[in-house]
């Protein structure tokens, strides 16, 4: 578990790069009506979790952490193709977004186990 000044400063690149995708998204084109429903739609990944926490960890880090949208975007650019770089960005923009949350990786535990720290209420 990541805490003090390393949390924050963690917090802060996620910030960083949900700025830097935002801004990204909107010069490559993407329609900004979409830019909040899509950056949410990262979280169908959590359906995973139907099928235990196991499964719901894999596939809920394999889309919330930095290389799949770093490599969407690297594709679009090298391509030349703007709506690949409109998608590298929303995926960058709900990694950075769920960072400057304080929202991590997930281990196989639980949902609430994150890289991060233990989120949502303390269980006895």
């Amino acid at each position: 578990m990541v805490t003090g000044g390393v949390r924050s400063w963690l917090r802060i690149e996620g910030t960083a790069a949900f700025a830097f995708a935002i801004g990204l998204y909107l010069r490559f084109g993407g329609n900004p009506w979409l830019l909040i429903p899509l950056l949410l739609a990262v979280d169908l990944s959590m359906a995973g979790y139907l099928g235990g926490p196991r499964i719901g960890a894999i596939t809920y880090n394999a889309l919330h952490n930095w290389t799949p949208g770093l490599v969407l975007l690297a594709l679009g650019l090298a391509g030349g193709s703007d709506p690949v770089v409109v998608g590298a960005a929303v995926l960058i923009g709900h990694v950075g977004m769920d960072r400057m949350s304080g929202y991590g990786l997930k281990y196989p535990t639980a949902f609430a186990d994150t890289h991060l720290g233990r989120i949502g209420r303390r269980r006895a």
